[in-house]
């Protein structure tokens, strides 16, 4: 249910921003809103969180402007793949198999906000760590503490 919520909130924010893909700033903006566990996963506790949704809701006002009528391709998958999810960007596509491929990998059958939240973290490219950066996030230490709490949950 958890999933299904971020990825109705990340078509709304797509839609609201005009843009015809949902890319990974879309999914982040989303688990911040309606997955707890993924809000759990920051260290900077309340603070930080308003400062990533801070960022995000600037996005149709002035920061990610940039990003406007672009396709986000991170690299993750070619680019010619982009049609392979329509209405998603290639970048958020392979968040969404990384969160199903890290699901399986601890045994579970269906993914979580932790899990997309790590894949997004993985990504070095993408806009949701661009995000992440920007608001004084380290991706890298996120994605450290994510991979160590699935070690931890598969013992």
């Amino acid at each position: 249910m958890e999933m299904a919520s971020v990825v109705a909130g990340a078509r709304r924010r797509a839609a609201r921003d005009g843009d015809a893909q949902i890319d990974t700033a879309h999914l982040l903006h989303a688990l911040l809103e309606s997955a707890p566990g993924a809000r759990d996963a920051f260290d900077g506790g309340p603070p930080q969180i308003a400062r990533l949704l801070g960022y995000l809701v600037q996005r149709t006002i002035g920061y990610g402007l940039r990003w406007y009528g672009s396709v986000e391709d991170s690299g993750a998958i070619p680019v010619l793949d982009a049609e392979a999810v329509p209405g998603w960007s290639p970048a958020a596509a392979a968040a969404m198999d990384g969160a199903i491929g890290r699901a399986h990998a601890r045994g579970a059958d269906l993914a979580t906000g932790v899990d997309l939240l790590a894949a997004l973290a993985h990504d070095r490219e993408c806009r949701a760590v661009e995000v992440l950066h920007r608001a004084g996030v380290d991706p890298d230490s996120l994605a450290k503490r994510l991979d160590g709490a699935t070690c931890r949950e598969s013992d």
